[in-house]
């Protein structure tokens, strides 16, 4: 989950290596670090913590480096441990696993080679030193060639102005503008309107050096073909917003506008429908907040289509043996499209001549390469580790994947409600500040919990998610039915619960959930679309939200509890762009 970047021009290095690092930070923070080659003289800075910290000291005048931005797996997150890794004449950066690191770490030592690190990563420039015999590529072929697991590596040697890069799992990318060569994990740390991308594939290899880029596979040299970059993707500024979280709750709107393909779109999109309309069973796999968005999506196929779903946890999709009669279409969801899970998952799938449809944010991801169905969600950059905006998003484009089904086999589309979504969204923020009075009982429970039926359980479980990976409040979401089989002992006095009901039809069921929690000493907030509920007297807050229909409300009724994540968040002293222990994108199993 680690983020790399390198470059080789006519700037310092070091300034462009820092600026690099911090649009990828959001790949991981515990600590950065630059090599910066100057002359004969190998240059190293690293920090624990964020990569603000190398700023003022990242002076160095070479104008070739390396840099990392990291997501501590093997390791504390220690000024030791932060790469960049330098073992005789090499310095290495890298992101993903390696798991054979221990067996190589004793082969290294019983030859009498010392470590400085608790790292796997640091094996890969005791390798390079092993096998360099003038040869960059070669040298690094070797070193992989002995390394199981994942990587995007990218190296420097002492002595010659090139950097050596490999990929396995992991993304990286080169860019090659007019006097300047670039690589990095993601297109927004290097993008610019007038370079040239060419993203690795597995397996592949590169160079940069004085004569430019050449690119490898495991044979010998190979021709890529540049994709377009789409003009600069700097990191946004919060345009006045005193976080990205809110900042970009602010845009689910527009990214909801912006991920709903219009029904009966031809071209690729049509290709997707006519899958799923020939297809039995239908497999999502997906992890987190992005499963999240699949289960909203099993209530639509289900219920607009008709089309049965089973919604698994890409971990445990692939490593379950999973039956996949004929028929059967997986569509695999990743904000990144880098999420080493899903792809997993995704591979296992294709692997036995199942359908795959890509559901991504990204356009050059691992996720959209692996298959030819893709479709893309518009929800832009998102750069809090929290997902808001790109959950909204992802779920407005399986709302309208399922739409479109029900539609080509002549049932009701509900495409009108659909177009309604973006005023939808935009009336549940307004209505969603309400929550800023509810953070009180929140700052000093010890823990807090999420009911709902039907789609509203997808709310719950959403919103539980986005309280504890941010304010650190341990949270569960559950079926409202299922909260008096166990977990109603957890429930005592002033204990937060949150409602979520937008059904009228299981109002009623979901409320006898929220006795029982009140009638224990709970403090009972209520998110719903039906206004005699929330005028209960004895109910400690509520949000009133538009009337939208509980088959798309999640995309709607999870507003407030971003919001509410976001405010207790806050008044717990955490940053919420930034939480401890996570990052944006998953590329480790």
């Amino acid at each position: 989950m680690c983020g790399v970047v390198g470059y080789l021009g006519r700037r310092r290095a070091a300034r462009v290596l820092v600026a690099g690092l911090k649009k990828l930070e959001y790949r991981g923070y515990d600590s950065a670090g630059i090599a910066v080659l100057e002359g004969e003289t190998l240059h190293v800075l690293k920090r624990a913590g964020r990569v603000a910290g190398l700023w003022k000291d990242a002076t160095f005048a070479g104008d070739c480096g390396i840099g990392h931005t990291r997501w501590a797996t093997h390791g504390a997150p220690t000024e030791a441990n932060a790469h960049p890794h330098v073992y005789g004449s090499f310095a290495v950066v890298h992101n993903g696993i390696i798991e054979n690191f221990s067996e190589l770490r004793a082969a290294c030592i019983a030859r009498g080679e010392t470590f400085s690190s608790e790292t796997d990563s640091e094996v890969i420039a005791h390798l390079l030193e092993r096998f360099y015999a003038g040869d960059f590529i070669a040298a690094l072929r070797k070193t992989c060639a002995c390394l199981k697991g994942s990587y995007a590596i990218a190296a420097l040697r002492k002595g010659k102005r090139e950097i050596a890069l490999a990929r396995l799992g992991s993304p990286l990318v080169v860019g090659v503008r007019k006097g300047e060569l670039l690589c990095a994990s993601d297109v927004p740390a290097i993008a610019a309107k007038d370079i040239a991308l060419y993203p690795l594939e597995d397996g592949e290899f590169a160079l940069l050096g004085e004569e430019g880029a050449s690119f490898y596979d495991g044979q010998g040299r190979i021709e890529k073909q540049a994709v377009p970059c789409g003009g600069a993707e700097d990191v946004p500024d919060r345009k006045g917003y005193p976080h990205f979280m809110k900042k970009e709750i602010a845009e689910i709107p527009a990214a909801i506008a912006a991920s709903r393909p219009a029904i009966g779109l031809d071209g690729q999109y049509s290709e997707l429908c006519e899958v799923l309309c020939h297809a039995k069973y239908l497999r999502i796999v997906a992890c987190g907040t992005a499963y999240h968005a699949g289960l909203g999506a099993k209530y639509a196929f289900e219920r607009l289509a008709r089309l049965p779903v089973e919604v698994t946890v890409a971990s445990e999709f692939r490593s379950s043996d999973p039956i996949l009669p004929t028929g059967t279409a997986v569509i695999a969801v990743s904000q990144s499209g880098e999420t080493a899970d899903t792809l997993a998952a995704a591979r296992l799938a294709a692997a036995r001549n199942v359908p795959v449809i890509a559901l991504t944010n990204v356009r050059y991801s691992s996720l959209a390469s692996l298959s030819p169905l893709v479709l893309f969600t518009g929800a832009g950059r998102e750069i809090a580790v929290a997902a808001t905006k790109s959950y909204c998003a992802q779920l407005t484009a399986l709302y309208s994947l399922a739409a479109a089904v029900a539609e080509a086999k002549g049932m009701r589309g509900y495409g009108d409600l659909l177009a309604r979504l973006p005023q939808l969204a935009a009336e549940a923020i307004a209505a969603g500040e309400e929550v800023q009075k509810f953070t009180p009982y929140f700052t000093g429970a010890s823990s807090a919990y999420f009911v709902g039926r039907g789609p509203d359980c997808v709310t719950a479980y959403e919103g539980s998610l986005k309280l504890k990976e941010i304010s650190y409040l341990p949270s569960e979401g559950y079926a409202a039915g299922e909260l008096k089989h166990g977990t109603l002992a957890l429930i005592g006095q002033g204990t937060p619960v949150v409602a979520v009901i937008t059904s009228e039809a299981l109002a009623e069921k979901t409320m006898n959930a929220v006795y029982e929690a009140h009638s224990r000493g709970a403090r009972v907030f209520l998110v719903t679309s039906l206004p005699a509920l929330a005028r209960k007297e004895w109910i400690t807050g509520s949000v009133l939200l538009p009337p939208c229909g509980d088959v798309f409300s999640p995309a709607v009724s999870v507003i407030p509890l971003q919001l509410l994540a976001y405010y207790v968040a806050l008044a717990r002293g955490n940053d919420p762009d930034k939480p401890r222990n996570l990052a944006k994108s998953v590329t480790v199993e």
